[in-house]
């Protein structure tokens, strides 16, 4: 297979093949700008003075800034994806488990993104044109495009979002401007009720978007140096965060509404409406599946990377289409607590344990880590004791957003565990030693 033909699922990413930041910070610019954080905005901007919305959203988008950053590095310095870094924590059998999650929760939030594309492409359809498209029809069409761009790696989604960014921006300022000049900033600046706490709205501006940061080594793997890897993953989880969120806020508060296809068809542009739908979604899930792919790349390793894709977005698609997903969306997020914690446990591994056993030639690995598969069950473990139900058990609280609770327990956890089987080693090492030369001393005596 040629070097353009591979996207290295399971191997380094080559050095003369990587990329420059800004390159890498559209793509994640791209995945941010989504239907999911123009609903969150809108709300936000529905439920909370303005100061303190906009205030949460750029707290809350450093936050995942610093975060990716954080772990972005660890795939550039070893040019793997998230599955392949997890074989130097958990085992080359191991990791198999964490790719079986990997792939599950990312390949399930792609069937419920082209779902929800499809529920958002019929109203704008409908209300703009007259006519009633099948849901089912247009989940079909949404699987289908946004699988295309996932097949051919990362390179091609790379093309996408430098295509889809800069039209994406354009066309949502263009929205932005055109409601201020019939609307005026009075509303924009007016208080309302206050449905949301500045804690909870900061927790769900970071929740939105923070399994994203966990499996950020599958885009910085292509960075070509550690400036490169930080500050795309930091500038483009601030910007792919805030930017739609900020601009839900404002229309939403101009408008008087949370439904953002009502905005745009109210302001006379029901076209871009549907652009909009459109590439917003696209940028977003074919990330979903381009991650989902890495993690069944390693969990089947014999099926090449390509066949993967086509055959998890098909798969993801008839779900979508016959709406099935939508029952499943508590499943998804009770899964999706079992792959924060994975970040907390590599991040410890490298940063605080030994980062020298995050080397790809490293013949010696061992099918299982028993410490860090235990971690991450405990750690799991407490990330569902603090999500709510029904997905989660909600017994207590913590940082208020679970997935941020799984990644700092199996971080501290990681350490701690190494501190003192290392302890115990060194005890054991020293005690045997004594006993040497107490039988030595008793021998030449």
């Amino acid at each position: 297979m040629s070097k353009n033909e591979n996207d290295f699922a399971r191997e380094p990413v080559p050095e003369e093949l990587r990329k420059g930041w800004l390159s890498i910070a559209s793509v994640w610019i791209a995945v941010g700008i989504d239907l999911s954080a123009m609903l969150l905005g809108a709300q936000l901007g529905a439920g909370m003075p303005f100061g303190k919305a906009i205030l949460a959203v750029v707290i809350g988008s450093v936050f995942l800034g610093l975060l990716g950053a954080f772990c972005a590095y660890i795939g550039y310095t070893t040019g793997l994806s998230t599955a392949m870094i997890s074989t130097f924590v958990f085992g080359k059998q191991g990791a198999k488990f964490i790719s079986f999650c990997l792939g599950v929760s990312l390949l399930g939030w792609f069937g419920v993104q082209a779902g929800f594309f499809a529920e958002n492409a019929h109203a704008a359809i409908q209300s703009l044109l007259g006519i009633d498209v099948p849901v089912k029809v247009l989940a079909l069409i949404g699987g289908l495009l946004m699988m295309t761009t996932a097949i051919y790696g990362y390179r091609a989604i790379e093309k996408l979002s430098k295509f889809s960014v800069p039209f994406l921006i354009l066309l949502i300022v263009a929205a932005l401007s055109v409601a201020l000049n019939e609307k005026g900033t009075d509303d924009v600046l007016q208080t309302t009720g206050n449905t949301f706490s500045f804690g909870a709205a900061t927790s769900l501006v970071i929740g939105v978007f923070v399994v994203g940061t966990i499996i950020s080594p599958d885009i910085a793997r292509w960075a070509k140096t550690k400036k490169d890897a930080v500050l795309s993953a930091f500038f483009g989880f601030l910007i792919g965060n805030s930017f739609m969120l900020v601009m839900a806020i404002v229309l939403s508060k101009a408008m008087n509404t949370s439904d953002l296809t009502v905005i745009f068809i109210a302001l006379g542009m029901g076209i871009p409406a549907i652009i909009v739908l459109t590439l917003a979604q696209w940028t977003t899930n074919t990330n979903n599946l381009y991650s989902s792919s890495l993690g069944l790349a390693v969990l089947l390793p014999k099926i090449p990377k390509k066949i993967l894709t086509i055959l998890a977005g098909l798969f993801a698609t008839l779900f979508a289409v016959l709406g099935i997903f939508d029952h499943f969306v508590v499943f998804l997020n009770f899964i999706t607590v079992f792959i924060a914690p994975v970040g907390g446990i590599y991040a410890a591994e490298y940063y605080l344990v030994n980062k020298h056993n995050f080397r790809f030639d490293n013949e010696h690995q061992p099918s299982f880590i028993t410490r860090s598969l235990v971690v991450w069950i405990i750690a799991s473990g407490i990330a569902l004791l603090t999500t709510e139900s029904p997905a989660g058990m909600e017994l207590f609280q913590l940082t208020s957003i679970p997935a941020i609770d799984g990644f700092i327990a199996a971080f501290a956890l990681q350490w701690l565990v190494e501190k003192l089987l290392y302890s115990n080693q060194n005890q054991q090492n020293l005690n045997k030693g004594r006993y040497t030369n107490e039988k030595i001393d008793k021998t030449n005596g």
